[in-house]
């Protein structure tokens, strides 16, 4: 069974930082590319940013540029996104989804994906 669990979701001032995780399961992590996206209330949902768990390549949206940074641990099948400076346009519900590749990936075509959670940017 394949699972995508995402943590690391709250709230946060504008300025503030959260760190994000998806803890992955049931297929085969390093076959994929794992990224996140997001989506906003009345929003057309976003990729934020994608990596391909093999070699580690990186993509990232122009609105997460500079300011996120997406990681992985293959030993543990998981992959984080690090967000510093977060704005109130950065809120929205961060979703984990897997990718047979990294441009299936950027442009939002996932094989799977998680439940999601919610990242508020509020003073």
């Amino acid at each position: 069974q394949v699972q995508l669990v995402e943590s690391g979701g709250g709230l946060v001032q504008p300025g503030g930082s959260l760190n994000l995780s998806c803890e992955t399961s049931g297929f085969v992590f390093i076959e994929y590319a794992v990224g996140w996206f997001r989506q906003a209330p009345g929003k057309v949902h976003e990729v934020v940013s994608c990596i391909s768990t093999g070699d580690g390549a990186r993509y990232y949206a122009d609105s997460a540029k500079g300011r996120f940074t997406i990681s992985k641990d293959n030993a543990k099948n998981t992959v984080y996104l690090q967000m510093n400076n977060l704005k109130p346009e950065d809120t929205a519900v961060y979703f984990c989804g897997a990718a047979i590749e990294r441009t299936r990936c950027s442009t939002g075509d996932m094989e799977y994906r998680g439940k999601g959670t919610l990242v508020n940017v509020s003073s």
